[in-house]
């Protein structure tokens, strides 16, 4: 009959709270600090922006294969902040979060787009996670098995207090983190809506069980982008909402200033 422990998916193997083989912490322990407060950004163009404005600095390149991710310094003295591009799914963001822990930050603000499982929601609409379903496999390594991980209570609050200083309401509920964007199938979305996720996205869940696992503090911000609730994609022109985007990066920042700092974060 063979050893029922074979047929264990490997994935619900919960490595345990050790040491890895490779830790960030130990990888970068020589190099020049980065400031503890960090946004991540999904918009290339705002940063782009930023950088040709002179806002941003250049302050630190990652490198692994392919191009480098460049980290840039916003502001200086006390009030400097980091902020790069995390990349696109969860084990990239979350290598990404890991290498800028490893450099000193530890205060995060992730704001990007998100797919809608209910096509109601505007496109352009204010989103905050309140929780993500975990549906791809990198929390699985950081947090044992369960149906969601959180963002950091400090960081909700936080991006609560900036939006109503800029007299903004955010949608609070679930989003729904998947590895495989070509396999959103109609079945999936309606269990997911049933379950009361607003929306997809492929990076939450595993940001905030990293966060959770290297005790920082960590939230982020969504905008719905496309539909995926109809018969068909609806790109509802998510990716050209050039206002939305410089607004919600905007938020973020006053977001992650707003992060109060305390003894291990």
């Amino acid at each position: 009959m063979g050893d029922r422990r074979e047929l264990r998916a490997p994935i619900l193997e919960f490595p345990g709270a050790g040491r890895s083989v490779i830790e960030a912490e130990r990888l970068f322990a020589g190099r020049p600090r980065i400031p503890a407060r960090a946004v991540l950004c999904y918009f290339m163009e705002v940063l782009r922006a930023g950088r040709r404005a002179g806002k941003l600095a250049p302050l630190v390149k990652l490198h692994g294969e392919g191009d480098p991710i460049q980290v840039f310094r916003l502001g200086s003295g006390r009030a400097a902040m980091a902020v790069c591009f995390p990349g696109v799914g969860a084990p990239l963001a979350a290598a990404v979060l890991e290498e800028l822990i490893g450099l000193g930050a530890r205060r995060f603000v992730a704001c990007g787009g998100a797919g809608v499982l209910d096509g109601r929601i505007p496109a352009g609409t204010l989103i905050l996670p309140t929780a993500a379903v975990r549906d791809e496999g990198t929390s699985y390594h950081y947090l044992r098995p369960g149906r969601t991980s959180r963002p950091h209570p400090r960081a909700v609050a936080a991006i609560e207090q900036a939006c109503r200083a800029r007299g903004v309401a955010p949608v609070k509920g679930l989003t729904w983190t998947t590895d495989a964007v070509y396999r959103e199938t109609r079945a999936a979305v309606r269990r997911r809506r049933a379950e009361g996720c607003l929306t997809v996205e492929m990076e939450a869940a595993a940001l905030f069980a990293v966060a959770r696992f290297r005790k920082v503090v960590l939230g982020q911000l969504l905008y719905a982008g496309d539909d995926v609730s109809g018969a068909d994609w609806d790109q509802r022109g998510w990716d050209r909402l050039a206002r939305t985007r410089r607004d919600l990066f905007d938020l973020a920042m006053d977001a992650c200033r707003r992060i109060p700092a305390r003894a291990g974060s």
